[in-house]
């Protein structure tokens, strides 16, 4: 999985990846050719008294030594660029996958290990990438590199490799292979911590005013403590990595000491030539450890990756047609044709055989008790989900036909939990026509019975909004929210309990300023309030995830129990009757 998601993104950027190879394997060979020089220099020079000598080699270990670092500069620096570039490209591709994502998707990952993915699992695949660029290319190079000159100094001493590297790789694969379960457990901790913080903080409200503090502290600290549980156990076996590869140079070192000693007693080998093999010796260990360095990230960058491609994998339920239809002939025909909808692995349809029309200039309510399915058909429309059975039909067209641009300009929606982004009230309304002068949004404002309190706001449109719209009240969101789909200006208006927030007053203020405004429009409201809906063309009322009725409020009080039961439920007897 890793590797795929690398070839991936790595493609781009083969030119680049290719002068990284290039200035990482000029910059190990002069790395490499030092310790020849400086053998060379104590065998022939300051044995024998040279010091022209030394000085004509010292001035070459010189030069190659500036080389050595202005080629590690340039490496590291387009290194580090791809790597960058790299953790941009993924994060991207994650954030493609997710705007493509129903809410069936969204609901199935949940937010906050969506967002665990494309921050902290993107991490770990970018700082490997960045040390495969820095490290990583230049230690098979040095440990060959090594291995061969290592011979060229002295072949016999050469041999104690064969025993040093396999104990060398041996320690450190046994102590990777217990990391790999710790690093996927840490990221579903990581992910756990996330939610609890994100449930504790978007709901800080409830646990106030039900005093939980306490209760939602140990909650957060249990999620704490498993996470530090499970990072402590990783981190006693990185804290044993090093000092297990520096044990094994250090005894080889030895070693080599030990035996050259001998050698060089008995003729067989020069002082310089162990002075270079020491070095090569090291340079090879050296290139075990920086790789030991990648064993580390690599089974946490593949648990991160597997993460990544899950998200990126994933096929949205809602796809897009294959050949869209990009205009409509009629404006604003609404059509439900015999539609059901099934949860996935639910038992039973949340919609059963739903049909129902709405015209331009009528206004269609749909009622029903909570759980009836209100808002599950209002979300088929602009295709947050897709029926599972019959048709969605927007101006005789299937939306699963219908291009998905197309269905947003001809779809205006105001969600039941309508949500405001950071930035003003200006840049919030432009969201639904970026084209939208300050005299239309001033318009819809006025007839979304919000522009009082925007004028009242420090800097009029320009006031400033805060995430969510958490420094607004409850019912100027809902108002904001009427007033961005006002802005947007389309055939059909949605609106999914949009006015539960409001005072009777306003609410009958806006749904008159409303009539005038979107007089042409084709308006479907899902409402709990009676009042709110009780002079609609056409009242629907759901049961269980079906029509118990079709009929105006006067039809419905006098043939329908379901609804004469919500009626009276909110109104007296001679209310119902005005």
């Amino acid at each position: 999985m890793l590797i795929r998601l690398l070839r991936t993104h790595l493609r781009p950027y083969r030119t680049t990846i290719g002068l990284v190879v290039l200035f990482q394997f000029l910059q190990t060979l002069a790395t490499l050719y030092l310790p020849t020089l400086n053998a060379d220099i104590i065998d022939n020079g300051v044995v024998k008294g040279d010091t022209g000598y030394v000085v004509r080699i010292g001035a070459g270990m010189l030069g190659i030594t500036v080389l050595q670092i202005a080629t590690q500069i340039v490496a590291v620096y387009f290194g580090a660029r791809t790597a960058m570039a790299v953790g941009r490209d993924v994060r991207a591709s994650i954030f493609r996958a997710v705007q493509g994502f129903s809410a069936r998707e969204v609901g199935q990952f949940g937010a906050p290990t969506l967002i665990t993915r494309v921050t902290n699992d993107v991490q770990q695949v970018q700082m490997l990438v960045l040390l495969t660029f820095t490290l990583m290319v230049s230690a098979p190079i040095m440990c060959i590199g090594g291995v061969v000159l290592a011979l060229h100094q002295d072949v016999p001493l050469s041999a104690m490799l064969l025993v040093i590297v396999p104990v060398l790789i041996g320690v450190v694969s046994l102590i990777v292979s217990r990391m790999r379960p710790l690093f996927r457990s840490m990221q579903k901790r990581i992910d756990r911590v996330n939610r609890v913080m994100r449930e504790q903080i978007t709901g800080i409200r409830v646990i106030r005013a039900f005093v939980r503090d306490e209760r939602e502290q140990i909650r957060y600290g249990e999620s704490n403590d498993e996470l530090t549980d499970v990072s402590k156990k990783a981190g006693k076996l990185m804290a044993l990595m090093f000092p297990s590869v520096m044990l094994i140079v250090n005894i080889s070192s030895i070693a080599v000491l030990w035996f050259g000693g001998h050698r060089i007693d008995a003729g067989h080998m020069q002082v310089g030539a162990l002075t270079a093999f020491l070095s090569y010796l090291m340079q090879i260990l050296m290139s075990i450890m920086m790789a030991t360095f990648m064993f580390v990230m690599i089974p946490r960058a593949e648990v991160s990756s597997e993460r990544i491609q899950e998200v990126i994998g994933t096929e949205p339920s809602v796809k897009p047609a294959a050949n869209p239809v990009t205009t409509l002939s009629r404006y604003g025909y609404l059509e439900l044709r015999g539609v059901d909808f099934h949860y996935p692995g639910a038992e039973a349809p949340v919609l059963h055989d739903i049909n129902l029309t709405a015209r331009p200039r009528e206004v269609t309510a749909i009622i029903g008790s909570t759980g009836s399915g209100k808002t599950t058909l209002l979300n088929l429309i602009p295709r947050l989900f897709d029926a599972t059975g019959g048709q969605v039909l927007v101006d005789g067209v299937d939306v699963k036909e219908l291009d998905q641009a197309e269905l947003s300009r001809v779809v205006g929606f105001v969600p039941q939990r309508p949500y405001l982004f950071t930035g003003t009230i200006a840049t919030n309304l432009r969201y639904g026509n970026p084209d939208a002068t300050d005299e239309d949004l001033w318009r819809a404002l006025e007839v979304a019975q919000a522009r009082d309190f925007v004028e009242r706001m420090d800097g009029g449109l320009d006031a400033p909004v805060a995430q969510g719209g958490t420094n607004v009240s409850g019912g100027q969101r809902q108002r904001l929210a009427i007033a961005r789909a006002l802005v947007h200006k389309p055939e059909i208006y949605l609106f999914d309990d949009s006015f539960s927030a409001l005072d009777y007053a306003t609410d009958a203020a806006l749904r008159g300023a409303l009539t005038a405004y979107i007089a042409d429009a084709t308006v479907v409201i899902v409402a709990q309030r009676v009042s709110t809906i009780r002079d609609a063309d056409r009242i629907i009322v759901l049961d269980d995830g079906r029509v118990a009725g079709t009929g105006t409020h006067a039809e419905l009080m006098d043939t329908n129990a379901t609804y004469r039961e919500i009626v009276l439920s909110q109104l007296t007897e001679q209310e119902a009757a005005a």
